[in-house]
């Protein structure tokens, strides 16, 4: 159900209708796809910055130490390139949806990461300065000249002057906010009048249609321990079900919601969404640690052998082609009232 204000349209058959699977695939217990092959300036940057916590073999960032759990090394990183492609792929290559003004002079990345999303959209927009916000700097040297990455936290005052933004895009960040309405505020005020702000975010628990999921194994687990931890947290976890209300309470009109599935695995019949479906595995298979290491070991005092054994069970029940998994995605765009310049 869509909350009040906000336009639940769906566009593609995938978004509703049932996923088919390959019949011929779960006859065959060692297919190739189900194999290892498949996964084949606010604040200055300053050597304090790169100074990186070092926990259970991953690398964490300084900057305002601990407050986000997702590691920073070479292997997160590879995770967020595989799901800035996984999204391009979803959207059918594109960067957002939202009807941004077609000559956009300033566009805000929250959330930036590798900056794989704000380089594209430089490339796509050379006349908009391009401002990627991150709390590690992650992100490569040799960027487009319209892109600048800042070390800050999101939830602090923002520096930014008001009726800035012709597009704020947030994506990802799902448990990793305190005060959701808060944070739409200082995208209200700083989006021109006209302006969009547009939220993409995938569900932190996997589901199927079919009951293939085991019920007492490793993915039941792992999607009873991720409401666990963030609640001990106090942060909302599961905002892909809620963002279009706080757009609404936020002031913002046109709140539009677009709803996706992402097979886990290539067992679905059709082509297209199993090829999408290797995409989601290995975004999921490069994130699984990512996701859970710090906040079982720190929130719920797991040790660092029993995060990546569930892990490793987890990982190995999305290889059965039997398990037909899904992770649901949702993308809201909305509109800051007022006539564009």
């Amino acid at each position: 159900m869509c909350p009040e204000g906000a336009d639940n349209t769906d566009t593609e058959s995938q978004r509703s209708s049932r996923i088919t699977a390959d019949p011929d695939l779960e006859d065959d217990d060692n297919d190739s796809a189900y194999g290892d092959e498949a996964l084949t300036e606010t604040t200055s940057i300053s050597s304090w910055i790169r100074d990186y916590r070092v926990e259970n073999g991953r690398t964490y960032h300084a900057f305002k130490d601990g407050k986000y759990w997702g590691a920073n090394d070479e292997e997160a990183n590879q995770h967020h390139d595989i799901g800035h492609n996984l999204y391009l792929r979803t959207l059918n290559n594109r960067l957002f949806l939202a009807p941004i003004n077609p000559n956009p002079s300033q566009i805000l990345d929250l959330g930036t990461g590798t900056g794989a999303w704000a380089i594209d959209v430089a490339d796509l927009y050379p006349s908009a300065v391009v401002t990627g916000t991150d709390l590690s700097p992650i992100q490569p040297t040799w960027v487009p000249p319209n892109v600048r990455f800042e070390i800050d936290d999101m939830e602090a005052e923002w520096t930014y002057d008001p009726n800035s933004f012709d597009l704020i895009h947030i994506r990802g960040l799902h448990g990793t906010i305190e005060d959701w309405p808060a944070l739409y505020a200082q995208c209200m005020r700083c989006l021109k009048p006209g302006g969009w702000l547009e939220q993409a975010e995938y569900s932190a628990k996997f589901t199927c249609e079919d009951n293939s999921i085991p019920a007492d194994g490793g993915i039941a687990a792992w999607n009873k321990v991720g409401p666990e931890c963030h609640a001990k947290l106090n942060r909302e976890l599961q905002v892909l079900e809620s963002m279009s209300q706080h757009m609404v309470n936020a002031g913002f009109e046109s709140v539009t919601e677009r709803r996706y599935k992402w097979p886990i695995g290539p067992w679905p019949k059709d082509p297209n969404l199993k090829q999408l479906g290797q995409w989601c595995r290995a975004h999921i298979e490069t994130g699984l640690e990512n996701w859970t290491l710090r906040l079982l070991t720190s929130v719920l005092g797991w040790t660092a052998d029993e995060v990546r054994a569930l892990c490793a069970t987890v990982r190995n029940e999305l290889r059965n082609p039997r398990v037909h998994a899904i992770h649901r995605m949702n993308v809201v765009y909305a509109r800051k009232p007022g006539s564009a310049r």
